[in-house]
């Protein structure tokens, strides 16, 4: 299993309204980014997803699950880019702020600091627990 950070900004598409996909889940595309488009396609079914609020709020809020494996981003013209297909799993019962993260020392090398503007990124194992747990949540 592979572990992962999605961005969105909670104003186009929150954590709320991915819980309302329900079980089916959604499409997660629109992602333009030729690095964040090959992690899309490196994801793999039962894959955990952070689910980060950007720009407002700056913080993980919760946890999907890579229901649906890369495929051609419907709302892409190019036909270059993928989607996968993520359903809602759980909300953090405590978001965790961009600002608690990197005053983490343990993941102050994640990619969500070095590589700010990227929307799709690897976490790894040690940081997905660290994560969790500050978030007050068991997966």
């Amino acid at each position: 299993m592979n572990y992962w950070l999605l961005k969105s900004e909670p104003d186009l598409w929150s954590i709320e309204q991915q819980k309302k996909t329900g079980v089916k889940g959604i499409a997660w595309d629109g992602v333009r980014n030729y690095q964040a488009a090959k992690y899309l396609k490196s994801m793999e079914l039962g894959d955990l997803c952070f689910f980060y609020h950007s720009n407002i709020g700056k913080e993980v809020v919760g946890v999907v699950e890579v229901i649906k494996e890369a495929f051609l981003d419907k709302s892409d013209k190019s036909k270059k880019f993928v989607a996968v297909q993520v359903r809602f799993l759980k909300k953090f019962k405590s978001p965790v702020s961009l600002a608690k993260i990197k005053k983490t020392k343990a993941i102050s090398h994640l990619l969500l600091i070095k590589q700010s503007r990227l929307s799709v990124m690897p976490v790894d194992y040690k940081s997905w627990k660290i994560i969790c747990k500050m978030g007050k949540i068991k997966i």
